[in-house]
């Protein structure tokens, strides 16, 4: 993670989660402190959000908070944030969460962090930026997503190429080391 300071991590705000979820949450906080890396994330001081800024601090990260105007209520965001970013709106968000990072881990999420993380995979596909995706899927949360994805691979949706726009591990250690060896790669296809 030689050149990556600053992680951007898409997940969950949900408490009623299974615990396995926020063990892995705060496991991949725990590590980027440990590696002295900082946190930027939605803002949320409650589930996935909340476990994951837990662990940046157990050793010092700095962690970013971005979160649109409109769920900044308390009892939501955090407090104890380095620094906290209020948007106007979600769009706002994710292109602060873009500028500010220099990666992007997807934990377990809902609707919002699906939304989020594909957007990156566009722009990547696309070429507005290099940096590298990394989905921690955790006792197999995302691999009914990953099967969609293989239907559009199959059915020519896209490009068998854009495979490697992204990296799918199962645990945070592996998370890690991908980070830390990653290389940006150009992709061949026939559209661009």
């Amino acid at each position: 993670m030689k050149d990556i300071n600053t992680i951007c991590v898409f997940c969950s705000s949900s408490d009623d989660i299974d615990k396995k979820y926020f063990e892995t949450a705060y496991k991949f906080g725990r590590l980027l402190s440990e590696h002295g890396k900082n946190l930027v994330h939605g803002a949320g001081k409650i589930g996935l959000m909340g476990e994951l800024e837990r662990g940046a601090r157990s050793n010092s990260a700095k962690v970013t908070g971005i979160i649109p105007e409109r769920l900044h209520k308390t009892g939501i965001f955090s407090e104890t944030l380095d620094k906290l970013i209020v948007t106007k709106d979600m769009a706002e968000r994710k292109t602060l969460m873009n500028k500010y990072s220099d990666a992007f881990v997807v934990l377990a999420g809902g609707f919002g962090t699906l939304e989020e993380v594909l957007e990156v995979i566009t722009l990547k596909q696309l070429k507005y930026h290099q940096k590298p995706i990394v989905f921690i899927n955790t006792d197999g949360f995302y691999n009914a997503l990953l099967e969609q994805f293989e239907i559009f691979y199959n059915e020519k949706f896209t490009n068998k190429g854009f495979k490697d726009l992204y990296y799918i591990c199962n645990t945070a250690d592996e998370a890690c080391e991908y980070l830390k060896n990653y290389k940006y790669e150009e992709f061949v296809d026939k559209w661009l």
